[in-house]
């Protein structure tokens, strides 16, 4: 009794000691920030514009002209060359067979055919069946309506070609991505070998993907499918190890006591247990997909994400909305028919409802029904084209130019201000600061803070991104980027931790919040860029506030789950010590939540920075349109790569400042 009495003291004691050490160091890590920021400014004013290492929109390197000569030679020796010939060749020529076959069945018409093999009567009623077999009636109707509203759209064909890239990019990133979680989730060493490169495969972002496969599979649905497949695998594999990870080691060891093999306990007892999981990580490789897939547009995918390039090229917001619109409806679909899929049997289990006895024979006349309407939809015309002209989207569109014409009538002064604002006092002088800095200068800057917030480690890394994105060429676009980035994040994290905090404290206020988060990570990143081109024009603000929009979600839950992990005592505490609301959050569940702080500082630059990079298709400029400008001029296509490059490069910096930061803070 007594013993167990003094531990208690004695690490209270201890936690008194270590309190103020920890506040000290924190101190002295933003003394040494703040210094480091005092004497940048002060080498700037004697240095401005020294070796800026800027290079004009139509300059080339010798790097570029590299690539651009690489690019050529591989173009004249694809034919030729063994490794293309006998390897990449084939694995586009599967996944163009692939794709081909799955677009024949469901959006283009075959050859010898006017209409796909399946008509739009038949692909609604396999979506209504396969939403009710795998989920129950409600998502079937959302899945036939949602479907229908496509069509209704005008949008029936492209909103297929997508679905059917959605498909074999999905098909194929499970064949690999299941496997290869369940090894990750049996084997430690696995599991610490492949981290690094899922790691590497989501900090990058999605434009970066494009260019050098593209070099390998040449422009078109391959490429956008293998693009697609290796940015979609990634969470399937990370789910499926955690899934098998969490399985009791007491049902295991119970399975292995009753003389079951490996294989046994996998498929008997690992699988079958993880199973809910799993299918949560196909949701998310769906929703990848679908985000993804999109984007590929830009190296000619066919699709909604075709459509949406085009529009927003030529400024076409109308249109650009209407394709928005039915990717989102998508989205929306996908999202909710695999959720019900992992809610099936827990949900069907806890109802009771005596139709579950019905459930099989009424599944096997829905299955005749919907042959019934894919032979119909084969056979038929009516059945196969949608029927009408799309007047909906029409309609929709001519809302959104209404709308957008109304707005810029109207709200442009309010508009105009809140970019004026945010622009000349954030913005510009940033930007200016990085730019007209001596690149050596900036570089020494982002290595000491490197340091200092990450350690050693993250210094090191720091000093070898800087070092090979001088080497990109692109180092002045670069910063412009890095400064609309961190512009970005710095709205963002006031967004997060004001609304993070309120969720994380009131239970209302995130059922509330929640359903809308849920919604708006759903939604590719493509589709933001529409509202606000209306809003703000083609400028390089209505990407940063795209970004900010499609980044705040994931900082607002990360902040909440930090705040409400903060023990209640310790707020009750401090409550009866006379702390006021204010107090209790600035003094109490912000600091214990520092480690969630960072992190969510971490996602939000990833995001931020991915969506910064889209912009470039509305004025963003700087890295992103040098990206898109490699794919549409032959010449340009170097730099482009150049610049995917240092978009790795800036992403990997971020991310692991952050990651270092958020270990050290959260020790």
């Amino acid at each position: 009794m007594t013993v167990a009495m003094e531990k208690p003291e004695k690490t209270e004691e201890q936690a008194e000691k270590t309190t103020p050490t920890t506040g000290a160091r924190t101190i002295s890590r933003r003394m040494v920030v703040a210094a480091i920021l005092v004497v940048w400014l002060v080498l700037f004013a004697v240095l401005r514009g020294k070796h800026t290492l800027t290079v004009a929109a139509a300059d080339l390197t010798d790097l570029h002209r590299w690539f651009n000569d690489v690019n050529d030679s591989i173009g004249a020796n694809r034919n030729s060359n063994p490794l293309f010939l006998y390897f990449f060749n084939e694995i586009r020529l599967i996944i163009d067979n692939l794709v081909t076959f799955v677009q024949g069945l469901i959006s283009q018409p075959p050859e010898g055919r006017p209409v796909p093999q399946i008509g739009w009567l038949g692909v609604v009623g396999i979506a209504g069946y396969v939403s009710w077999a795998v989920g129950n009636w409600r998502v079937a109707l959302l899945a036939v309506a949602g479907f229908t509203f496509l069509g209704l759209q005008g949008l029936w064909q492209e909103s297929m070609d997508t679905l059917a890239l959605i498909l074999c990019a999905v098909f194929v990133a499970l064949l690999f991505a299941i496997p290869l979680g369940v090894w990750a989730g049996l084997s430690d060493r696995f599991n610490r070998t492949v981290t690094p490169f899922l790691d590497f495969m989501q900090t990058m972002p999605t434009f970066v993907y494009l260019a050098p496969l593209t070099l390998f599979f040449q422009i078109g649905p391959a490429s956008a499918t293998i693009a697609t497949l290796i940015y979609a695998a990634p969470p399937t594999i990370r789910i499926t190890a955690h899934a098998i990870r969490s399985v009791p080691e007491t049902t295991v060891e119970a399975a292995d006591s009753l003389g079951a093999t490996r294989r046994q306990a996998l498929l008997k007892v690992l699988l079958p247990m993880s199973k809910r999981t799993v299918v949560m990580g196909v949701n998310q490789t769906i929703m990848a997909a679908l985000a993804m897939v999109t984007i590929a547009a830009l190296i000619d995918a066919p699709g909604l994400g075709k459509t949406v390039v085009q529009a927003l090229q030529s400024l076409d917001v109308g249109t650009a909305f209407n394709a928005g619109l039915a990717i989102v409806v998508m989205a929306i679909v996908l999202d909710r028919v695999t959720t019900a899929a992992s809610e099936r049997e827990e949900s069907a289990r806890r109802s009771g409802s005596r139709f579950l006895t019905w459930r099989r024979p009424l599944l096997g006349a829905g299955a005749v029904a919907t042959a019934v309407l894919i032979y119909m939809s084969h056979t038929y015309l009516w059945a196969a084209e949608f029927p009408g002209e799309g007047d909906i989207g029409s309609s929709i569109a001519r809302a959104a130019d209404t709308a957008t014409t109304w707005t810029q009538d109207n709200l442009s002064g309010l508009t105009n201000a809140f970019r004026d604002v945010i622009t000349n006092g954030l913005l510009n002088p940033f930007q200016t600061l990085l730019t007209d800095s001596p690149w050596w200068l900036v570089g020494a800057v982002l290595i000491g803070i490197g340091v200092v917030l990450g350690g050693w480690r993250a210094g090191l890394t720091t000093a070898i991104c800087v070092g090979l994105l001088v080497g990109t060429g692109v180092w002045s676009d670069s910063m412009t980027t890095l400064a609309s980035t961190v512009v970005a994040t710095v709205l963002v994290m006031a967004l997060g931790i004001g609304l993070g905090v309120w969720m994380g404290r009131s239970v209302r206020v995130d059922r509330v919040l929640r359903p809308t988060l849920d919604a708006a990570q759903v939604m590719p990143p493509f589709v933001y860029l529409v509202p606000f081109l209306a809003l703000f024009g083609a400028t390089r603000f209505t990407a940063i506030v795209a970004a900010v929009v499609y980044a705040t979600p994931v900082t607002i839950k990360i902040v909440a789950d930090g705040v409400r992990n903060v023990a209640e005592t310790t707020v009750e505490a401090a409550t009866s010590a006379g702390c006021n609301t204010w107090q209790i959050i600035t003094k109490v569940q912000l600091p214990m939540a520092r480690g969630a702080l960072t992190l969510a500082t971490n996602q939000g630059l990833i995001y931020v920075l991915s969506m910064v990079v889209v912009g470039g298709l509305v004025g963003a400029g700087a890295l992103g349109y040098d990206v898109v400008a490699g794919f549409s001029q032959g010449q340009l296509y170097g730099k482009g790569l150049a610049a995917g490059l240092a978009i790795v490069l800036l992403g990997v910096m971020f991310d692991r400042i952050t990651q270092a930061a958020a270990r050290r803070t959260s020790a």
